[in-house]
């Protein structure tokens, strides 16, 4: 109990800290608070979907079913972090563009990326066997992670976009200063912590699901 507590009291920091201690950035203005919230959440949704696709190679290796459900906790954080970041880049565009979306390029390959793994949840529905559902989700998995850093990283630089370049969010053209980092950083820490809690408790959730289902099975 004292880690959701201690998780609970550390975003609440950052969210305080984001709108009181932090400065509007130069170039974006008040908007710019946004990306304290948007790339932490596109950064975790990349880690999960790793962390998927390591999984499955680990399921194929070993045949262990447990592998196969920790893949799919992961690629149902990582999707809910995906979406969390396309909604705040979202909002963003709004306050940048004036408008929610307009097909950019990282707003194109971020919704490509969604219905990939979109059609993973889908596959897995329509398998009743579950070593077939494993096997086939595990091949799955790691043809799709092989499409995320082409998706996140390489497309939207080989086509102009309007949105900044998160990769260098360091760099004085967003006028970073050491507040804003501290918040970014503290943010990142807490997205983090909260992506390895939900992980724990819903993973806890289907091996549950997985003992209860062969008990009845008996």
């Amino acid at each position: 109990m004292l880690g959701p507590l201690i998780l609970g009291i550390w975003m609440s920091g950052v969210i305080i800290a984001s709108f009181l201690y932090m400065p509007a950035t130069q170039g974006l203005g008040e908007m710019g608070r946004i990306i304290v919230y948007h790339v932490p959440a596109a950064w975790i949704a990349v880690l999960a979907y790793l962390m998927a696709m390591i999984n499955s190679v680990g399921y194929l290796r070993r045949g262990q079913l447990h592998l196969d459900r920790q893949a799919q906790v992961n690629a149902e954080l990582g999707t809910v972090f995906c979406l969390l970041a396309t909604v705040t880049g979202a909002i963003w565009s709004r306050g940048a563009w004036g408008q929610y979306w307009n097909w950019d390029p990282r707003q194109t390959s971020i919704a490509v990326l969604l219905m990939i793994y979109a059609a993973y949840f889908v596959l897995r529905s329509a398998i009743d066997d579950p070593d077939r559902r494993a096997r086939l989700s595990a091949v799955y998995a790691i043809l799709a992670f092989f499409t995320v850093p082409f998706l996140v990283f390489i497309v939207p630089r080989i086509y102009f976009s309007l949105h900044p370049d998160l990769i260098n969010l360091a760099d004085r053209s967003f006028d970073m200063d050491s507040r804003m980092l501290v918040v970014f950083l503290a943010s990142l820490a807490g997205f983090t912590g909260l992506y390895v809690w939900l992980y724990n408790l819903q993973i806890r959730l289907e091996n549950l699901a997985y003992r209860l289902e062969m008990k009845r099975g008996e």
